[in-house]
């Protein structure tokens, strides 16, 4: 028995690199249908082989995540791509991937894409936005106002980070996600798709998910995509994912606030003085009343 990791799922066949570095196309046991196991990209496996082409794949073992979409297991790091205009940027929409991949465990990069194309008060808004979220503990990369990034530039801004990990590419569709991996890496030439003038958002151009090898670790460019759900986050688990809310939440007068309308809520305090800003508590309420309204998740049995 060998074992892998599958790096692309495509018409029933898992593409499998071993640990030496070789790939196997196997196909996967009949019985796993039957035991409702499906095999993403990702996943650590056992399998067997005759040849590198005929192959089977015989056991997937334990994930220690896995997203839906884009349907990939394992992952390590989220690299989060907002651009500054087409589509506009928007701290909605970043804290919605942010709460989605700190669910899973995932440790999120914010990177921000087309600076070349706005206008030096636009581009102070932004920095200046950026800057709280660093004050926060995250980790962002802003490139300068105008600037064309080099590959050279590109590849040391994210080496570091992207070395020996299993990550994602995550944005909305337009971002900038496959021009910016073909920039770091020319010769993947992902295929890129205009924005939709009419919608704002760039066309499905990514067809299916494959980890490419990339600066020493393995990158998962996936479909764009806006809509998010949270149907494993329950209201009290919320401000787990906004951390100077919890944080400040720990001197709220009950352990139970979900600072809304609780009296002496050290939350709402904080935002009044500046302490939280308005559109991170904005977020979080929008993303409250969401959870707040989901419909019943009647899934598999066991499941909330």
């Amino acid at each position: 028995m060998h074992k892998g990791q599958i790096i692309k799922a495509l018409s029933g066949f898992y593409y499998i690199k071993s640990a030496e570095g070789d790939i196997y196309q196997t196909r996967g046991r009949g019985i796993f249908r039957k035991e409702n196991i499906t095999p993403l990209v990702g996943d650590y496996v056992e399998f067997r082989f005759d040849t590198k082409q005929e192959g089977r794949l015989e056991k997937v073992l334990k994930r220690k995540n896995e997203l839906i979409r884009p349907a990939v297991s394992n992952v390590d790091l989220g690299v989060i791509i907002m651009s500054t205009i087409n589509p506009d940027f928007s701290t909605s929409l970043l804290d919605r991937f942010l709460v989605s991949v700190e669910n899973k465990n995932i440790r999120p990069i914010i990177y921000i894409t087309k600076t070349d194309l706005i206008d030096k008060i636009k581009y102070t808004e932004i920095k200046r936005i950026c800057d709280q979220y660093r004050m926060i503990g995250y980790t962002v990369i802003l490139p300068e106002h105008g600037e064309k990034l080099s590959q050279k530039k590109l590849v040391e801004s994210l080496k570091p980070f992207i070395k020996e990990k299993t990550v994602v590419f995550i944005g909305q569709s337009g971002a900038g996600k496959s021009t910016l991996l073909n920039k770091i890496d020319p010769n993947l030439n992902l295929k890129t798709g205009a924005t939709s003038k009419s919608l704002g958002r760039g066309k499905h151009t990514t067809r299916h998910v494959e980890l490419i090898p990339v600066l020493g670790g393995l990158i998962a460019d996936t479909p764009g995509f806006s809509a998010i759900q949270f149907q494993d986050i329950t209201e009290q688990e919320l401000s787990h994912y906004f951390p100077e809310i919890e944080e400040y939440g720990k001197a709220c007068r009950f352990n139970s606030c979900i600072h809304l309308n609780e009296p002496d809520c050290a939350v709402k305090k904080a935002v009044d003085s500046g302490k939280i800003t308005e559109y991170r508590y904005k977020n979080y309420l929008s993303l409250l009343n969401e959870i707040k309204n989901r419909k019943p998740n009647y899934g598999k049995k066991g499941e909330k």
